[in-house]
């Protein structure tokens, strides 16, 4: 049987892989980025046991990739966005986080408390 511990954390896997798959491929300028971050950050605030989410739209990395193209927006990715959320379940709180490792956006279990 699962426990409370484990069941937090799959909650917390789930809010992750919502708010990138949902998200991911958002057309995304400096003009939007704040609201999109509201936007994702709300969005999955609505998912049950979900206390808090952090979104952030690096802008510099944004504004890097726009200078080496003709397009004013690009498509949102996770090298573009650092996230940091916080799930509670049955007296558990889980915290995580995603951020780039290398090529790839990954998403971790930072600590696990009771």
């Amino acid at each position: 049987m699962p426990t409370d511990a484990h069941e937090a954390c799959f909650e917390a896997g789930i809010k992750f892989g919502t708010l990138y798959h949902q998200f991911a491929g958002t057309p995304v300028s400096p003009a939007s980025a704040r609201s999109l971050e509201t936007a994702m950050a709300e969005a999955i605030e609505n998912q049950p046991h979900c206390v808090a989410v952090d979104v952030d739209i690096l802008d510099d990395v944004l504004a890097e990739t726009l200078a080496a193209q003709s397009a004013d927006y690009t498509e949102l990715t996770g090298r573009f966005m650092e996230v940091r959320m916080r799930v509670e379940y049955e007296g558990i709180t889980v915290h995580t986080e995603m951020e780039m490792e290398g090529d790839y956006p990954l998403m971790k279990l930072v600590s696990v408390d009771e």
